[in-house]
């Protein structure tokens, strides 16, 4: 049986859950998310929780039991609470500014960089420019949108500049020596 499929699901107050089949429902105060399970896999509320159980014992099967269980309690977290991600912008003169949907970029290319944040997903920096700070209900397409923010500049191995996480370690490597 798996460890984490295994573990019931409580449902905070103010949280709906409403299971129809393979569709799975959940709605709370920030948002409405839905998720479609495999055939294998049966979601039941059972008195403020929920349960997630497979119907065979088949490898698959049990991967995919922890995995729906995690889905579905990043759901629930993700309507009651909501979920942040933080970027930091480190270099000279690199800043980053939110203005709506769009994060205007400006990372030492010859142009400034707009990235456009898709629905669900709101960003706010801080007064310096240099701390975005990402936020949705959707983890998934959140942790997707800070990858992408990431990949604009990489954070560079032997300086450190770019962007990076809030936290993240970088490996730094030593430039060249001169000669003696």
């Amino acid at each position: 049986m798996s460890r984490i499929g295994k573990k019931p699901i409580d449902i905070p107050q103010k949280v709906n859950v409403d299971i129809k089949g393979d569709l799975i429902k959940v709605k709370g105060p920030l948002g409405e998310l839905s998720y479609t399970s495999p055939a294998s896999i049966k979601a039941a509320v059972d008195s403020g929780k929920v349960v997630i159980e497979r119907s065979t014992d088949l490898q698959k099967d049990r991967a995919l039991h922890g995995l729906v269980r995690s889905l579905v309690a990043n759901m629930v977290n993700g309507v009651s609470q909501g979920f942040k991600k933080q970027l930091e912008v480190k270099g000279v003169g690199y800043r980053a500014q939110a203005k709506g949907n769009k994060i205007t970029f400006t990372l030492g290319y010859s142009h400034p960089i707009e990235f456009e944040l898709p629905t669900g997903v709101t960003a706010t920096t801080d007064e310096k420019m240099t701390i975005i700070t990402l936020s949705g209900i959707e983890k998934q397409m959140l942790g997707q949108v800070a990858a992408n923010l990431r990949k604009l500049r990489a954070p560079d191995v032997y300086k450190g500049k770019g962007v990076r996480f809030v936290g993240e370690r970088l490996k730094m490597k030593a430039g060249k020596t001169g000669k003696k």
